[in-house]
This record gives C-alpha cells, structure tokens and sequence, in this order.
C-alpha cells in the first residue's frame, strides 16, 4: 500500500464495482454502481480499469483526506467539488496533495455521484466483485473514520503556465433534471395489456420515496392486464418495467431478486437505466418505445465515446509519466452489465 484516505463525512456512500457477474447464477443480485456510464467515466478518467472499485455517493455530502499524493476524478450528479479549499472541475483528472480535503457537497440535481482514485482502493470482494449487497449484508459501507487503502500515490500535476486548466477531454455528459425521459424495448407480457399498454408511453410517472438500488417505484397511470392467468415467478432482467395490482409501476434496478412474478410490460435500456440512477423523489419520468436494434445502437455509441476518451486519457497520462492501465482484460466482463 502507498498511503490511506480517511473518510470524514461519509454521507451515504459505498465502495462498489460495475457489479457481480457471476452472482445471479448462484441466486445473488448483480448490484454494482447504478449509473453504470458516470462510474465507468470516473475509472477511465483516472487511467482505471472500467471494473475497478470507485466510491458512490448518493444524496448526502461527502469529505475525505489522504495521506498521500492521490489523482481523483468526480463524475455523475452536477455537484461542487473543491480540494483543499479551491474549486475543481467534475469530469477531470483532479490532483491531490498529501493532507488536502476533498469536498463532495450540494448534489441538488440528479442523485449519484462517483468518485474514482488513480490505481484504486483495496474493499473485500464475493464472487470476483466488491459491489454491495443489502441482503446478505456484504459489503463496504463508509463511515466517519473509515480508513480506505491506496493502491498508487501520483506527484501533483499542475499547469506551469498561468494555472490554466490542464485536461479539457471533451466528454459529453449525461443531461440531468426532474423531467426525465427513459428509453424502452417490449417486455414479454407487453401483448397481454392490449390497447392499455399505451398509457406506458403517453402518461407521467413521479419517483416515490421509497424507491432505492433494488427498484424505483413510480406513482401514475397503470396500464391494465387484459389476461387473467396467472403469471409464475420467473427469472427478470435488469430494468423490467413490473406492473403489480396497486397505483405503482416498478422498474427493477441493480439490486433486484433475479426472479419475480408480476407481468413485464416492458425494458428499460442500459441507458435508460442510467438515468433513473440519476432520478430523485418526486422526479417526472416518461417512457419512450423504442426497439432492441435501437437500443443496441444507443449502447454502442455510448460505449464507443468511453473508449475514446480512454485513448485521449492514455495520451495524456503517457505524456505527463502517469501510469495508466486500459485493463482490456476487465473489458470483456464489465460488457455483460
């Protein structure tokens, strides 16, 4: 190890991967960071590997200090970050000297953030994965005091020229706000809800409170199941878009059960799943229809951005003598989120 950050504010934040691959064959959820593209951007924004652990940080203001030279990157909620005092850009490499604070506060828009360390942080793993989960209770929930392992100390990199800023990698970022439009393809009971499945897509949904990483729940309009057989627990995918008997839509998330037994009008895509990552109480959310070659297509494109940005990354780091991993050899496994 090269030196220990101390957490002093942990807000409601966890150390967490792109997830658990392996865990639904043995029953367990794949949970992971729920804005799989932020998250994703904050590792490569640091020279990480995609599926190494960064911390999320959901809501709540957050404070940390290292012992030691650290690079940070900060994607996801638009939010105010300064380190020992000065404001810092999100969606940069941000140097960090021995003894700064870093402040993550003001997540007003949007939910989650995350937090990635140059070289990454050591955190327990099950299953080849140190993603969180509630259930079994595994998992590395920060606290006040908690003491998290750095794996590689980076010598400050500054601009010697007027300061100026040294890393404009032009990433697009997600758009965020209370109004938020989510992308889906058919399920496989969408013919059983007949004309009704259209209030799917013409209506708006609210976020409730008591939406969390197994689930969102949506207050609105239901569409009505026309079939009156009876629908047995099955296995679900991420992102099914569950209709139940009472006044809330339920769309699964990261954390939920691999199987279920309510009728799946629909699938939410792997970017629209990013954005209710991103969704608040009391958020509106509408659904647009769209087909599995349009969402292919839409995940495509993301991904291709990403793996643009990690070769501008890996220019720059190699230019300024920073020891940067693509870590192709996490590529192949962190697809399958």
């Amino acid at each position: 190890m090269t030196g220990h950050i101390a957490i002093q504010q942990p807000g409601k934040s966890v150390v967490t991967d792109l997830g658990r691959f392996r865990g639904p064959r043995f029953g367990l959820p794949v949970n992971g960071a729920l804005d799989q593209y932020s998250a994703r951007a904050a590792n490569i924004l640091v020279g990480n590997a995609d599926n190494d652990p960064l911390v999320e940080i959901t809501a709540l203001d957050f404070r940390m200090r290292p012992d030691t030279d650290i690079l940070i990157s900060v994607t996801g909620a638009p939010l105010t970050l300064t380190v020992g005092g000065r404001p810092c850009s999100q969606w940069e490499p941000v140097s960090v000297s021995a003894g700064e604070t870093v402040t993550i506060r003001g997540i007003h828009t949007g939910l989650r953030a995350y937090l990635a360390i140059h070289g990454s942080v050591e955190a327990p793993t099950l299953l080849g994965s140190c993603a969180p989960d509630t259930v079994i209770g595994f998992g590395l929930q920060l606290s006040e005091g908690t003491s998290l392992s750095v794996r590689k100390s980076v010598h400050p990199v500054r601009q010697p020229y007027f300061d100026l800023p040294l890393f404009r990698l032009g990433l697009e970022r997600p758009g965020m706000g209370s109004a938020l439009l989510v992308d889906v393809t058919d399920g496989p009971d969408f013919a059983e809800f007949g004309d009704s499945a259209a209030l799917l897509f013409n209506s708006e949904y609210t976020v409730s409170g008591r939406s969390n990483h197994i689930g969102l729940r949506l207050g609105g309009q239901l569409p009505e199941r026309t079939s009156t057989g009876e629908v047995l627990s099955r296995g679900v995918p991420v992102g099914a878009v569950e209709v139940p008997s009472r006044e809330e839509l339920l769309v699964l998330h990261r954390g939920r059960g691999v199987t279920a037994g309510y009728p799946v009008l629909a699938v939410a895509t792997s970017t629209g799943l990013d954005i209710l990552a991103q969704a608040r109480p009391g958020d509106k959310v509408r659904f647009r229809r769209t087909t599995v070659a349009e969402a292919t297509s839409a995940h495509r494109r993301s991904r291709q951005q990403l793996e643009t940005l990690r070769e501008s990354v890996q220019t720059v780091f190699d230019l300024l003598g920073i020891g940067s991993r693509p870590g192709w050899q996490d590529l192949a496994a962190a697809a399958c989120g």
